[in-house]
This record gives C-alpha cells, sequence and structure tokens, in this order.
C-alpha cells in the first residue's frame, strides 16, 4: 500500500475589505444575489457572482422547486448563464454567499459536488484557473486559487478517451 497526501492551499480574510477591490465588489454582488434566491423548502439562500474576462459580472441563485431535485444551485445558475451570454469569454472568478432563514451560517460554504464538477468543466475547457471566494452570512471569507485546490482528484474529459 502507498499513501498519498493531497493538499488544499486556501487563503483566508477576516473581512471582505481585505481582499482586493474588484473580489470584494465580487462578493458583494453575490451577497445580493443571495437576497433573491428562491429557497421556501430549505430556507438555505446561496447566491454566485461571476466574474468574465472584460469585467461583466454574472449573478446567479438557487432556484428550489418542490420537486426535488430540480432546483438548480446558484453557482450553476451564474455559470451557464455566463457561457450563455457570454460565449468564448473566460471565467476568472466566482464568489458565493450563503445563509439560512434558520440559523446563522458563519462559516464559508464551499459548492456542492455537482457545482464543483460544473466549474472544473470550464477550468479545464478555457485552461486557466478559476479563483473562488466563499463566505457565509458572517465569519471568515475563503480563498481559492483554483478549483483544483478543493478538488484536487477530479474528473475530466481525459478519462473519457476519443468521444
Amino acid at each position: 500500500m502507498k499513501k498519498r497526501t493531497v493538499v488544499c492551499e486556501l487563503e483566508e480574510y477576516d473581512t471582505s475589505s481585505k481582499l482586493p477591490a474588484n473580489e470584494a465588489d465580487l462578493l458583494s454582488s453575490a451577497i445580493t444575489a443571495r437576497k433573491n434566491s428562491y429557497a421556501p423548502y430549505s430556507k438555505f439562500n446561496v447566491g454566485a457572482a461571476v466574474l468574465l474576462e472584460g469585467g461583466e459580472v454574472v449573478l446567479g441563485n438557487n432556484q428550489e422547486n418542490a420537486c426535488y431535485p430540480s432546483g438548480l444551485c446558484a453557482e450553476r445558475v451564474a455559470l451557464y448563464a455566463a457561457a450563455a451570454n457570454y460565449p468564448g469569454k473566460k471565467i476568472l472568478g466566482i464568489a458565493i454567499s450563503a445563509g439560512s432563514k434558520l440559523h446563522k451560517v458563519d462559516r464559508p460554504v464551499g459548492p456542492c459536488g455537482n457545482c464543483r464538477q460544473s466549474i472544473m468543466e470550464y477550468e479545464v475547457k478555457q485552461q486557466t484557473p478559476i479563483f473562488l471566494i466563499m463566505q457565509g452570512d458572517e465569519g471568515v471569507i475563503l480563498k481559492s486559487n483554483s478549483l483544483q485546490n478543493i478538488m484536487p482528484i477530479s474528473f475530466d474529459d481525459s478519462f473519457l478517451g476519443d468521444y
């Protein structure tokens, strides 16, 4: 047996004012998007803001449906809207803000597995990393300079062979 160590490197900030201005603005946009989410069942609201090359920001928020799992996560709403409305533009980063109507979320919330896979698809497609900024209602902010940092053993098209 051989053991492997996987390292996850993240930057931690105690306030958004310590982020670069464009990243603090992106997080602020994600917070705004979170306030417009549709989460009547889980009461867990998530907002995402995608920063594109050229400076465009595309917002998304979670959209639930009584017929689980028909809803969609904020990150994928924003990613797919960006790809549909700005084809060919590289995605530079994504900010994610999450909160609950039932309790305070006092730590950063990372993307779910489906969203991580979707973000990874765009990293592979554009051959450049996508940074992630994550925060709950309050508390510390985590930043990853690439999805690869939080998903180091990932699935991509190289496993599919000639398709």
